[in-house]
């Protein structure tokens, strides 16, 4: 039955596109579709929003264009019902319908999961799904598979549910999770846009946003299937053993997530060093954050490990940060005019602070000279430190050469108890004490 249903359809369809009044009813359409096209330019020009889902790249591959076109179209379809029988829109209704579906599914699971894998086989699955349906309702086979799925039925508790009740639900909650992805995604991509306030304070609340949507979604998708939610009772219950047992770990860096967003003791830009890691934080995730080295390489540190480990954070009080350098001068230099001429070097450097001012102290008394320790300032730990500290070894070093200030090499004394030592030891003896070996 289902296969003569399909002919006689097929064949009501070939009929209607040899009909004279085709032309008209093609150029209705070419209308609406133009239309389409000019008012989705028009609003793209006119709205100040995140165009991704709605708009896509050139205006005519987002959502907003096969939905203004599928609106167009059903009203230009009511408006000639009493001048002709429409029949090019049963072809081009669906397909619009179609489109407008794949496109709304594709587009917002590449925003709101750029990273995932499964993006690709999902836009896929919904591709070849909604085009099968699309061949399905123009044949005119899609009533009778319906009909057939109607009769599929079982009991759930006291309900009984069809497979066609159970198909269409699941579509529907497709639906909700994707608008629900879409606006939680929009929300979020809104407050870290925001210049007001602290931008991890603006990351917990956008987690805290989408993960809330994200449960309301489930929710009423969960209900449009037609599951009663009295029984997520049982469910919550076995969620919670399974925590419990082996999601501990999870959920901990989960719950460890918020509580670092929540105290502010790490922010997004702050320079930390966690075991022997050092960075700055670029993005604090639900489950782990992202530290990104100054040589390039990027580490996923789970949010318990920040929470029972401890973590150096070079800049959460203050954006200063101490660096300090050791120099060797020789004995007879005249330490306290060397140590202001220096210290002006220091703060010469362009990276180096004013204040606090460098500062160059005499920290001991060594073996073949006197050490000087150099102090000093940066304010953009982010920029590495090597290099700031070369920078300023290097003035120290021309200033020392231009000075004629000498660091000292190692020396040794050599003495030969007993008896006249060999000519080889007494000629090293003397070269040793002679001031040119010095």
């Amino acid at each position: 039955m289902g296969d003569a249903l399909g002919l006689q359809a097929l064949n009501q369809l070939f009929d209607g596109l040899t009909r004279v009044g085709l032309m008209k009813e093609l150029g209705v359409l070419g209308a609406c579709i133009a239309l389409a096209w000019l008012v989705t330019r028009q609003l793209r020009r006119m709205l100040d929003i995140d165009g991704a889902v709605l708009f896509g790249r050139r205006g005519v591959d987002g959502v907003l264009f096969p939905v203004i076109a599928l609106v167009l179209a059903l009203l230009s379809r009511e408006a000639l019902r009493s001048v002709l029988r429409p029949t090019l829109f049963k072809l081009a209704i669906p397909i619009l319908l179609s489109l407008a579906v794949i496109r709304l599914t594709a587009r917002v699971l590449k925003v709101a999961l750029p990273e995932s894998r499964w993006v690709l086989a999902i836009e896929r699955t919904v591709s070849w799904v909604a085009w099968i349906a699309v061949v399905l309702w123009i044949t005119g086979v899609l009533p009778p598979i319906l009909e057939g799925l109607e009769d599929v039925t079982w009991k759930m508790g006291g309900t009984s549910v069809s497979l066609r009740n159970m198909i269409e639900g699941a579509i529907s909650a497709g639906v909700v999770m994707v608008l629900t992805l879409w606006l939680s995604s929009a929300l979020e991509k809104k407050l870290l846009r925001g210049s007001g306030g602290d931008l991890s304070m603006r990351k917990m609340v956008a987690n805290l946003l989408r993960m809330v949507l994200l449960i309301v979604g489930l929710l009423v998708a969960l209900s449009s299937v037609g599951i009663d939610l009295t029984a997520l009772s049982v469910l919550g219950g076995a969620i919670g053993v399974g925590v419990g047992l082996g999601l501990q770990r999870i959920a901990a860096n989960y719950v460890s997530g918020f509580v670092i967003l929540a105290e502010r003791s790490l922010r997004i830009g702050d320079m930390v060093k966690v075991d022997t890691f050092e960075g700055r934080i670029t993005d604090i995730r639900t489950r782990y954050t992202v530290i990104h080295a100054l040589n390039g390489r990027e580490s996923l540190v789970p949010n318990e490990m920040l929470i029972t480990q401890r973590v150096e954070n070079s800049t959460l009080a203050d954006r200063s940060v101490l660096i300090t350098s050791p120099l060797q001068v020789a004995y007879g230099t005249d330490v306290p005019i060397l140590l202001r001429a220096l210290e002006q070097v220091i703060a010469a450097v362009p990276r180096v602070l004013a204040t606090p001012a460098p500062s160059v102290q005499l920290d001991g008394f060594g073996a073949d000279g006197l050490n000087l320790m150099l102090y000093f300032w940066i304010g953009d730990p982010e920029n590495g430190q090597a290099a700031v500290r070369s920078e300023v070894n290097l003035s120290v070093l021309r200033a020392l050469s231009a000075a004629g200030v000498e660091i000292p090499f190692p020396q040794r004394v050599l003495r030969h108890v007993g008896g006249t030592p060999p000519p080889d030891v007494a000629a090293a003896a003397s070269a040793t004490s002679s001031p040119d070996a010095r």
